[in-house]
């Protein structure tokens, strides 16, 4: 009845639905992990927003990596922007998708030490070869608030860490580099500017994450089990339906070959 399970064709097809079960079943979990990945970030994002701002030097020190629930913290700093050493971050874009540059600033502190600022975005201008045309910060020893963000790399971006930029360009933020560079002492990390406000809005300031959307993650990993779930009853099926079909041309055979009554 079912021995043509046994042919090429559908020992084929078996074999396929045999390997698709698993791996749907394993797509699921992939975004049921980024979906509880997304829910845990919120939750960082949010805590770290509502709480009260702290001194950079607490939650990060030279060579310090942030740790998970640091980021997005509020923190202050008192010191000094370094406007002869700062460089632009290539290919970001603003809260309209132009493209453009971040600009990223050094920012002594009274013990000589450097934390990276990112104080925002300009737009780009020409062929980015040339250095930009940046604002200039408040002169002087003044007192910044930011988000506290972890070093950029290429394994946690997807950012390509180009080489052989012009000069004072750079594909990622990322203070071990800074600090190669600057030849000081640069903490772990750096900060997006929230405040002061610069004037007439340039660089224009990041905006706070978006921390309320949990993506369409779990409802991609329901549609993977259920497709999971689909794909053994479509082969059964498939497999009733050729039964069906062979039983259908045997009998019309037999018939056309049977004797006819003289």
């Amino acid at each position: 009845m079912y021995r043509f399970l046994l042919s090429r064709q559908w020992v084929i097809l078996t074999l396929v639905t045999l390997l698709l079960i698993p791996t749907m079943i394993k797509l699921g979990f992939w975004q049921l992990h980024r979906h509880e990945h997304k829910v845990a970030l919120n939750k960082v994002i949010s805590n770290s927003l509502s709480a009260k701002p702290v001194p950079a030097e607490s939650l990060t020190s030279p060579g310090h990596h942030i740790r998970h629930d640091d980021l997005y913290r509020r923190v202050t700093a008192k010191g000094t922007f370094d406007t002869a050493h700062e460089v632009v971050v290539r290919r970001r874009t603003n809260s309209d998708d132009e493209v453009g540059f971040h600009v990223l600033t050094p920012f002594v502190l009274d013990d000589g030490r450097v934390l990276m600022v990112n104080r925002g975005w300009i737009p780009a201008d020409g062929a980015q070869t040339a250095f930009p045309k940046i604002p200039k910060p408040a002169k002087g020893e003044i007192t910044v608030t930011g988000r506290l963000m972890a070093d950029e790399t290429t394994a946690d971006s997807g950012i390509k860490n180009v080489q052989g930029l012009p000069d004072r360009q750079v594909m990622l933020i990322n203070s071990e580099q800074q600090a190669k560079s600057l030849g000081k002492q640069v903490l772990g990390g750096y900060i997006e500017q929230t405040s002061p406000e610069p004037a007439h809005n340039s660089p224009e300031l990041l905006s706070d994450p978006e921390h309320s959307d949990i993506g369409p993650h779990m409802a991609y990993a329901i549609q993977w089990w259920l497709f999971s779930a689909g794909v053994p009853v479509g082969w059964v099926v498939l497999a009733r339906r050729e039964r069906r079909d062979r039983e259908e041309a045997a009998a019309k055979e037999a018939v056309e070959e049977a004797p006819v009554a003289v």
